[in-house]
């Protein structure tokens, strides 16, 4: 599936000049995305070194992570959950519009060549419940995964972290409601085991579908788990 979807890429870059999905200028970088909304993506700093929740003050770990252990490493998240960012997020998953996610996958490559972080043996898209597939026809967060697979040269295993579990909207919840609608969402394969993986994920807001999604992931003896997203929203308590 993914050596279709590169060659449809090369074949669209190469017939179609990249054009910025914010403002309809032309993009860079073999991009589509011009210099200046390239420049107004909103920095995700100073944040948590583990959650990369926004913080107002550059301290290494935000409150709830001095006193609380996860299941994952660390998670990189370059952006904020602010303008033009939402609106690519929003696009993919909201209006189905696929080249948004193309970008920000690549934007997120981008920026983990940049930092250097450390090497994972694949990436895992944070699943969704066949239903919701029914619903939208696909996976925000597989689109961004496929992306960046592309640009990263590391498999994509679709199938290695399952949503078991149907549940109700996150929106609105705060985290302990968030906690308790998610447990037993999620379940590993075998295949994990001993395995360095990065969960690849649109958005983070309270953190809680991330650390459920680990905590199966740790379960079924992967080795270590990271998490790269592309935006952090502020908490909302």
């Amino acid at each position: 599936m993914d050596s279709v979807y590169t060659i449809t890429q090369w074949i669209t870059s190469a017939l179609l000049p990249p054009t910025c999905l914010c403002c309809g200028r032309p993009g860079i970088a073999g991009m589509d995305l011009c210099a200046g909304c390239y420049r107004d993506l909103p920095r995700n700093r100073p944040a948590c070194q583990r959650c990369a929740l926004p913080l107002a003050s550059d301290l290494p770990r935000c409150g709830h992570c001095q006193g609380h252990a996860t299941e994952y490493e660390a998670a990189v998240v370059p952006w904020r959950y602010e303008a033009p960012i939402d609106g690519l997020i929003q696009a993919l998953k909201f209006n189905g519009q696929l080249p948004a996610g193309r970008l920000l996958g690549t934007l997120l490559g981008r920026e983990l060549a940049r930092r250097g972080t450390p090497s994972v043996d694949a990436l895992i898209p944070m699943p969704a419940h066949p239903h919701r597939l029914r619903e939208r026809g696909f996976n925000q967060a597989a689109e961004i995964a496929r992306a960046l697979g592309v640009f990263t040269g590391l498999p994509v295993r679709y199938r290695w972290l399952v949503r078991r579990r149907h549940t109700s909207p996150q929106t609105g919840l705060g985290r302990a409601h968030r906690e308790r609608n998610l447990l037993g969402a999620f379940a590993a394969r075998p295949a994990v085991a001993g395995r360095r993986v990065a969960l690849v994920d649109d958005v983070i807001t309270t953190g809680s579908t991330l650390a459920e999604a680990a905590r199966a992931l740790k379960q079924a003896g992967a080795r270590s788990i990271v998490t790269w997203s592309v935006a952090r929203a502020a908490l909302q308590l």
